[in-house]
């Protein structure tokens, strides 16, 4: 992206996935930060006219503030690589990786990080037979924000019933127990380590409703624990070869200690409000939200 001093920003938001309502708060807030950060904003939601909408806009750069499917898989990214628009965050193929949790664990594998067990699996099967011995995960392999997660207990009678709206084919992961710890990559370093307090499952509801969960910032853990955290959180964004922003969680069963933590998933369109992880870590790092978010315009490119 050029370097001038008020550049013009397209802020992508909203969309048709499943997560177009966290998108839409997460684009606004981006967008009032770009502004304070004296760029001119243009809120766009994307629909399928999206081309033709950005190339008459002719904006600078495009802000990608679109969560779940179309806007961090892949498609969007592609968009904006035949119109030649420099746009922030990851590229099609890291976008795409990191999106499809099963390829996301292949790669973890080949770089040598520790995951948990998990297959894909037909939705006739799982509900007709525990797939794997309980406790397990069921849940989509190319969705974000815990939509449509099944927790089955080992108490359970039987496979779970699925939503109707759930996909074909899902995957089914070994329940991880423990604590949930998160850590943000911004460009080429780790931010920090945060413990992620809920009374249960890291769900929708705790993720974005107030009171859902508690975030401790940086979080307290052994050191060579959280060390471990961020070195597995920069190999995971440099393996699937992130930009500008990442994020990856993780599980961390204290009671095994260091041989205890496993990767869960690297999210490559973390959510993006002044409370969200990613802008809390950044600024304990004394990164604030407009800054933030500008230095992501001023990373923007193609061919990322």
């Amino acid at each position: 992206m050029s370097s001038r001093a008020h550049p013009h920003v397209a802020v992508l938001m909203g969309g048709p996935s499943a997560e177009r309502e966290v998108s839409l708060s997460t684009g606004r807030e981006c967008a009032q930060a770009l502004r304070d950060s004296g760029c001119r904003v243009t809120e766009v939601d994307a629909g399928s006219d999206l081309a033709e909408r950005l190339v008459a806009l002719a904006p600078d750069a495009a802000f990608n503030a679109l969560h779940g499917r179309w806007g961090e898989d892949g498609c969007v990214q592609g968009i904006l690589e035949w119109i030649r628009l420099p746009y922030t965050h990851s590229g099609v193929l890291a976008s795409a990786l990191a999106m499809d949790k099963q390829r996301c664990k292949d790669v973890y594998r080949a770089a040598g990080l520790p995951f948990v067990e998990s297959r894909i699996a037909g939705r006739d099967e799982i509900e007709a037979r525990h797939v794997m011995e309980p406790p397990y995960v069921v849940k989509p392999n190319n969705e974000g924000s815990s939509v449509g997660v099944y927790i089955v207990q080992e108490a359970a009678n039987g496979p779970p019933r699925l939503a109707t709206e759930m996909p074909e084919r899902m995957m089914v992961e070994r329940y991880a127990p423990g604590r949930e710890l998160t850590v943000s990559v911004l460009g080429d370093r780790a931010l920090t380590v945060t413990d992620i307090v809920t009374e249960g499952w890291y769900d929708y509801h705790a993720k974005y409703e107030e009171g859902g969960s508690r975030h401790v910032v940086p979080a307290e853990i052994p050191g060579d624990v959280f060390a471990a955290c961020m070195d597995y959180a920069l190999r995971a964004h440099d393996a699937l070869g992130c930009r500008g922003l990442s994020r990856t969680d993780f599980r961390w069963n204290e009671a095994r200690g260091i041989d205890g933590l496993i990767l869960l998933e690297t999210n490559t369109q973390p959510g993006m409000t002044p409370t969200s992880l990613s802008p809390e870590q950044a600024a304990h790092v004394g990164i604030g939200f407009p800054e933030l978010c500008r230095w992501l315009v001023e990373d923007a490119s193609c061919d990322r």
